[in-house]
């Protein structure tokens, strides 16, 4: 056999539902709002073939720029050679969901906003700028009730 290249060539697990995830849609997917600037991920649903993306686009997030009653349009990067070009599709509602790349950042704005409110009160100088981790405190190590062990390569 020849090697095939449909439009859905090589989604046998990319598009597979979840355990115990097939079935009818919820309805809580067709009841979220979407508005202009979102940015939504965008994860095809294999059971609703309507408004459905390419498999490029399964997993790839982007920012919505046009809303219609059952279908968003999504601005997503693609990368062709040596260049990225902004692509625009269409998807149905099913097929995206709003993204928590933005969680991360927005829990932490409002923590520091809180944090430097109560230093303005006490006066304290604070520093609010994410630190890598460092490197672990110098300690000892005792051999008291650890013994050493000695490492060989076993015999054949």
């Amino acid at each position: 056999m020849g090697r095939t290249n449909g439009y859905r060539a090589g989604t046998r697990d990319l598009f597979s539902r979840g355990f115990r995830q097939s079935g009818p849609e919820k309805l809580t997917t067709y009841l979220k709002c979407y508005k202009v600037g979102d940015i939504v991920d965008i994860k095809a649903n294999s059971s609703i073939h309507k408004g459905m993306p390419h498999k490029f686009y399964h997993g790839k997030t982007g920012i919505v720029y046009n809303v219609t009653r059952r279908a968003v349009g999504v601005i997503c990067n693609k990368r062709v050679g040596n260049r990225i070009i902004k692509k625009h599709i269409n998807l149905r509602i099913e097929h995206v969901k709003h993204s928590t790349c933005r969680e991360d950042f927005l829990n932490r704005r409002e923590s520091n906003e809180s944090r430097k409110v109560a230093a303005r009160e006490t006066g304290e100088r604070l520093f609010l700028k994410r630190q890598p981790k460092g490197p672990i405190a110098g300690h000892s190590v005792s051999t008291e009730s650890n013994e050493p062990q000695r490492i060989y390569a076993l015999a054949y």
